[in-house]
């Protein structure tokens, strides 16, 4: 696929089946996130990957997350299968670093940026895959589970697989109801 084709026709798919990305072709997903805009390099970002066993991990943080906030079962059980909806699960997170010319906020959007190009570089190579966010990505429990200190936030969940229905017509924008020039 084309550099500017994929940009231009990237479109999410949710319904995803194994396999998962693995070997090189992960490694490169991996390292398509380490290209991300990096003021200072200071490489603002991890990635924790859940398949396997690692996705029932994820559903208990999850979960335990909803339990603290007293949230209703149907949330409950809809969090325990929230990371079975496809092979693969990356937890992309900003990891900050205190600097005095990179504010945390340049940290977080470095952090998302490393998201779309490892969901770019899957689509590049035939795997699809969806960035979720949502509340549970800000609650203290599922910080706590991952690590997070200070201003570290989690910026999203990257489902990866192979995907299981042709992706949607991605929807014409006219280019003038979102661009003007100074």
């Amino acid at each position: 696929m084309q550099a500017l084709d994929l940009l231009l026709e990237r479109r999410s798919v949710a319904n995803l089946i194994e396999p998962a990305p693995e070997g090189k072709v992960l490694e490169n997903i991996i390292k398509a996130g380490f290209r991300a805009p990096d003021h200072g390099s200071l490489t603002p970002w991890r990635f924790v990957i859940a398949q396997g066993e690692g996705l029932r991990k994820l559903a208990d943080i999850l979960v335990h997350a909803a339990k603290a906030n007293n949230s209703d079962e149907a949330v409950i059980e809809k969090l325990k299968k929230a990371p079975f909806r496809a092979p693969m699960v990356i937890t992309v997170i900003a990891k900050v670093t205190p600097h005095e010319k990179v504010p945390a906020f340049e940290q977080h959007l470095s952090a998302g940026c490393a998201a779309q190009a490892m969901q770019m570089a899957a689509i590049a190579q035939g795997f699809q895959g969806f960035w979720r966010s949502g509340e549970w990505m800000f609650h203290q429990e599922v910080h706590q589970a991952f690590g997070l200190e200070g201003e570290d936030q989690i910026v999203g969940f990257l489902y990866l697989g192979t995907p299981g229905t042709t992706p949607m017509k991605v929807p014409e924008r006219k280019i003038g109801d979102f661009v003007s020039f100074l």
